[in-house]
């Protein structure tokens, strides 16, 4: 799937800030190597690397685009195209750090647990995922891919391994009940609600164009694109309306978790 770097980062402030919020509940580390999975446009793997440059930090992401667009300036990172749902570190590591990643992945009670596996003792996973799957942004995007000319193309889109599944991350208790035999060093997890506040033309289209709809965008083309944009953007207008100010109000939940692997001790 084709990723848009410059589109991703148009409402980069808030598609950025969790990862930081992430990133600055993580405490001290054992010896061993940083890696980061999904590192998109690299924002946040810099950021890793400035706060242990020390450490040798291994950035992956399956877009070659993400990847020149992070590469594009000189840095220790080793940029890695990989696919992650099949990533074993080389070696085991002092933290995997992942931010708004691993929705795309099915099978969390296998992937969880093996990545846990690859860290050092006393070693972290941090990730944060979206949950907002039950929003209209996402409810309405499978309501039109169900419906009009285009449904049959879209059915893998919507029942395969993409964000558009009904219930691609579970609730916080599942990933507590998953990781918390395996981490009795400490398991850090919590949820935020963000209220973004977006402004231009039908934004929170152009949010979702940039993740979500990507899987939708390059199953269709031409007119049918077009027709179901249109569709899908008049129910996102009144789903999502404009304020008295001209902006338009997002709300977006996500679910943090910082698991510290067993220390061996």
């Amino acid at each position: 799937m084709a990723w848009d770097p410059t589109l991703y980062l148009k409402f980069g402030d808030e598609r950025l800030r969790p990862g930081f919020e992430l990133l600055a509940r993580i405490g001290e580390l054992p010896p061993g190597p940083l890696v980061e999975l999904g590192c998109g446009t690299g924002v946040h793997a810099r950021a890793i690397a400035a706060r242990w440059p020390e450490r040798r930090l291994t950035a992956i992401d399956r877009s070659r685009e993400m990847l020149a667009k992070a590469a594009a300036e000189p840095s220790p990172i080793r940029w890695l195209e990989a696919d992650i749902a099949s990533w074993s570190a080389p070696e085991p590591a002092a933290l995997i750090f992942s931010n708004a990643t691993l929705q795309w992945l099915g099978g969390h009670a296998q992937l969880f647990p093996h990545l846990m596996r690859q860290l050092a003792p006393g070693g972290v996973l941090a990730v944060q995922m979206p949950r907002n799957f039950d929003q209209p942004s996402h409810a309405l995007m499978r309501e039109t891919a169900r419906e009009g000319s285009w449904s049959a193309k879209l059915v893998p889109v919507v029942g395969g391994a993409t964000v558009l599944r009904e219930e691609p991350v579970a609730p916080p208790e599942w990933y507590y009940d998953l990781l918390a035999p395996q981490a009795p060093d400490g398991l850090d997890l919590w949820e935020t609600d963000y209220l973004h506040v977006l402004a231009g033309e039908d934004p929170v289209l152009q949010w979702v164009s940039a993740t979500a709809l990507r899987p939708v965008i390059e199953a269709l083309d031409g007119s049918e694109r077009a027709d179901f944009l249109a569709a899908y953007g008049a129910k996102l207008r009144q789903a999502y309306p404009r304020r008295a100010d001209g902006k338009t109000l997002l709300p977006f939940r996500r679910l943090f978790l910082v698991v510290r692997a067993r220390s061996g001790a």
